[in-house]
């Protein structure tokens, strides 16, 4: 892990931090390294049952920091840089891999907004499964003040949550919009004065349910909208066929009875 994303492990939750402040966590290229490594370390993280994201500092992210990568040898290391094309992490570039590979974690993920939320930063914010964002916040899809589309995800990670018209608006215009207007167009899952903690709060109720049955809810999720009615009932049935009557659905069965705690494995 490099200095600019942070991970702490607590109770099954992970809470990652994007730890730029003084740049407002703005994208450069160590940041890009920092969130990639971060989706690796927790891909391969069995004791994680949730993660929150969040942002050090006055601010969640304030997208591509421009200058880095204008810079000569900017965003490449030095070695010539991949076609956008290429797809170098399964079905994304890198670009997209650091918002959508939260969307590919097995776990839930969280992200609490505060502050300003700008271009590759939403798209990453939009890789959560829910977005607990302060109602002052900054957002902005912020491309087209650069000419340039969104192109990490966004697309494909705001089906289904944010109406059609209302998107390409916000997309030709990139203008900034508060977070009391993304709850009101569907970017918001709750608006909250204090989004960490909201966010915390519902990553450790996660935390105390069937990792098993929550993992597969979250498949399921994330494979619904590109399948028809038929292909939906059948993968509901397989996936409960692997669940039911498994050590950790009957703890969650015993643990209700017996009014305690579950102890998952």
């Amino acid at each position: 892990m490099n200095d600019r994303v942070s991970i702490t492990i607590e109770n099954h939750v992970a809470d990652v931090r994007l730890n730029r402040a003084d740049k407002m966590n703005a994208l450069d290229p160590a940041m890009f390294d920092g969130i990639i490594a971060a989706i690796d370390r927790l891909e391969n993280e069995p004791g994680v049952r949730a993660v929150v994201l969040s942002g050090e500092g006055r601010s969640f992210c304030a997208g591509l920091d421009m200058a880095s990568f204008t810079a000569p040898g900017g965003g490449s290391g030095g070695d010539a840089p991949a076609a956008l094309t290429d797809r170098t992490y399964g079905n994304a570039n890198k670009f997209q891999q650091v918002a959508f590979g939260w969307r590919k974690l097995p776990m839930p993920v969280i992200a609490a907004v505060h502050g300003v939320c700008f271009g590759g930063g939403l798209q990453i914010m939009s890789g959560a499964c829910m977005r607990i964002i302060a109602p002052d916040a900054r957002l902005s899809i912020m491309e087209m003040r650069w000419g340039l589309i969104p192109d990490m995800g966004g697309y494909a990670l705001w089906r289904g949550t944010v109406r059609d018209d209302v998107l390409r608006e916000l997309t030709y215009t990139n203008r900034e919009f508060s977070g009391e207007e993304a709850g009101r167009v569907g970017f918001a899952t709750h608006l909250d004065a204090d989004p960490y903690a909201r966010a915390m709060a519902i990553a450790t109720d996660i935390a105390t349910k069937n990792p098993d049955a929550v993992r597969a809810a979250k498949d399921l999720f994330n494979r619904t909208p590109d399948l028809d009615t038929d292909a939906i009932l059948m993968e509901e049935s397989v996936l409960q066929d692997k669940i039911i009557r498994t050590p950790n659905q009957m703890e969650a069965v015993f643990a209700f009875m017996q009014k305690r705690a579950a102890n998952f494995s």
